[in-house]
Formats: structure tokens, sequence, C-alpha cells
């Protein structure tokens, strides 16, 4: 699986960018896929933050979490069609010529479009939010938060969230790449499945455990709780982060505009 939420280190016009100019494009593009469910607009605002991202040279990360949303969406379809009954009826997950149970689970025009929407909204919120992440350096997601005057436990809690999760995800593979080698065989089939995630779950939870530990330490060594902050460097946005808001401006009155008639 393609690692998520891990700063890439490259030259490109959102690495340019005032992390800010990328914060508020994150809200925007996840404010404006709440706001609607029509499949169109979500389809359009989808297309817009891949071409900002082929823009900018980051098309080819954004696109490696393509098979995580290809199987969220196909739980999603198999949750509303087993959930939703409005709209026509397109066919039948069960056929109606098999006895007492023909017939059963339609699949109907109101449960696809409601899988599509929801898929699409997942994938424009996970496009937005990985860009952002990618093209922007944890010292400077530091920075703007303080501009921002967030509280700084809350600051080092989202820190510490965007660094674990690469963290874990690599040293779970590590493990399962170990179990390998030594010839771990669960078996096949959802049970095989089940029973081999036992052995990288357990030792995995006890190894952030102790990096957990290790990090408390590291963090009271650095004076966090004395209270006093140093920046490593002050960002100023520039012409391109003026031109960055004036498209996000006209993508938000274009959906308005959109909304209304």
């Amino acid at each position: 699986m393609p690692e998520i939420m891990q700063y890439v280190t490259r030259e490109s016009a959102f690495h340019r960018l005032h992390p800010l100019t990328k914060l508020i494009f994150a809200v925007v593009v996840v404010a404006l896929a709440v706001l609607t469910n029509d499949t169109v607009m979500l389809a359009v605002l989808v297309g817009a933050v891949v071409a900002a991202a082929a823009a900018g040279g980051l098309a080819r990360d954004l696109l490696r979490q393509v098979p995580l949303l290809l199987s969220l969406a196909a739980s999603l379809l198999a949750l509303t069609i087993l959930t939703i009954r409005s709209g026509n009826i397109l066919g039948y997950l069960v056929p109606p010529s098999i006895p007492v149970v023909g017939g059963a689970f339609p699949i109907t025009v109101g449960a696809i479009d409601l899988a599509l929407a929801m898929s699409l909204r997942f994938a424009a919120m996970l496009f937005a939010f990985q860009l952002f992440v990618i093209s922007t350096q944890p010292r400077d997601l530091v920075h703007v938060m303080d501009r921002l005057r967030m509280p700084v436990d809350y600051t080092l809690i989202f820190l510490i969230a965007l660094r674990f999760i690469p963290s874990l995800q690599l040293e779970g593979k590590r493990i399962h790449e170990a179990q390998l080698a030594r010839a771990y065989n669960p078996g096949k089939g959802p049970v095989g499945r089940v029973r081999g995630l036992f052995p990288i779950i357990i030792p995995l939870v006890s190894n952030s455990l102790g990096k957990a530990t290790v990090l408390g330490l590291t963090i009271d060594l650095r004076g966090y709780r004395s209270g006093m902050r140093t920046p490593m460097r002050d960002l100023a946005p520039g012409r391109a982060d003026v031109a960055g808001i004036c498209c996000m401006g006209l993508l938000v009155a274009g959906y308005l505009v959109m909304l209304v008639v």
C-alpha cells in the first residue's frame, strides 16, 4: 500500500506556496464536498483537485491512493445496496429465479447515486488533505498553526498524528515481511487473513507504545513545558499565494452560481 500523509521532498509549485494558502485550499475543498450531493459537481471538484496537483507535479502521488478509494467505493456501494430502496430497480443481487430468497436485495438507482456521491466526496477530501500534507513540511505546519493562535497542545497532537501514521504503516510492512521470511502461513481465505493480522498487530502496538514513551521523554528534554517557542524561519506569502486564493474564490463563486441555477 502506498504511504499516506508523508511529506514528499520535491520542487513544485505547491511546495513553494505559503502553508496558510494550502490550508485554505484544503478547507475550501472539504467544505464544498460536504455541502453538495450532486455527483456532477463532486466529480468536477475531484477533477479540479487532481488538475491542481498535476499543475504542481504531484498528481502521481495522489493517484497512488486510487486503490484505497476503489475499495472504499466498493464497500459503500455494497452498503447502500443493502440499505437504500429508493429509485428505479436495475436488478437484484439474488436472482428472482432462486426459490425462497429470490429477488432479495434490489439494486436501485438511488443506492448507486448515493454510493457514487459519497465515494466522490471522500475522494475530494482525501486528495485535498493529501495534497496539503505531502507538499508542506511539518515545521511549516507548526508555524502556520502558531500564527493562527492554535493551542500548542493541539498543534503537537496534530503533528504527532501526522508523523505516526506513515511510521506505523512502514513498521507494519516490516513486521509483515519478517513474518513471511519466517515462513509463517496462516492459511488462505478470510479466516487466514484474520489470523495473519495477529502476528502483525501485537508487535506493532508494542513497538508503538515504546516509541510513545521515548517521544514523551524527548519532548520534556527539549523544554516543551517551558512555553517558550523559537520559530526556525518566518514565512511570507507571495504572488503565487494571491493567485491561488483568487482561484479558490472563483471556485467558490462558480459553486454558488451552480447551486442557485
